[in-house]
């Protein structure tokens, strides 16, 4: 049992400015995911595929590490995409893919798609009780919040 969301959103900010928070530096990545407390680089690759970040990510007093590995990675002027997966807590498997269009020069689409793979039968309940896209949305609101109020502050 695997479940999948995905959200799509037009942001008005230039496609560079939008994908730095998904694809820059850790400071960068914070503003739309303040529980990533390091992404540091374990190997790295010339086209980003195969490229793995360790990542450690705090949720109350709890942090959990894991390896984030890049599946795909595209990036040209007007069109960027990049699928990451990493296995939380020897639990889920999941794989999240961002993907960013210029629509022109100050307006960006922005989708965001995610797969939850259940790996133990507790997980497999929680999937069950689990909510629905409440986090999708509420990532992809932030994501255009973060990336409008920067452009806007610096106009």
């Amino acid at each position: 049992m695997m479940r999948e969301w995905k959200k799509a959103k037009n942001i008005n900010a230039p496609i560079e400015h939008v994908w730095k928070f998904l694809d820059g530096s850790l400071e960068d990545m914070q503003k739309i995911m303040p529980n990533v407390i390091e992404n540091e680089p374990i190997k790295e690759t010339e086209n980003g595929v195969g490229t793995i970040y360790r990542q450690k990510f705090k949720e109350g007093k709890k942090v959990q590490e894991y390896d984030v590995e890049t599946l795909l990675y595209e990036n040209t002027a007007d069109h960027k995409k990049m699928k990451v997966g990493f296995t939380l807590a020897n639990m889920f498997e999941i794989t999240t893919t961002y993907e960013v269009e210029k629509l022109d020069e100050d307006k960006t689409y922005f989708v965001y798609s995610t797969t939850n793979k259940p790996l133990k039968w507790p997980a497999k309940l929680l999937m069950k009780l689990g909510g629905g896209d409440k986090v999708v949305v509420q990532f992809v609101e932030r994501v255009k919040q973060v990336a409008e109020s920067e452009i806007e502050a610096n106009q």
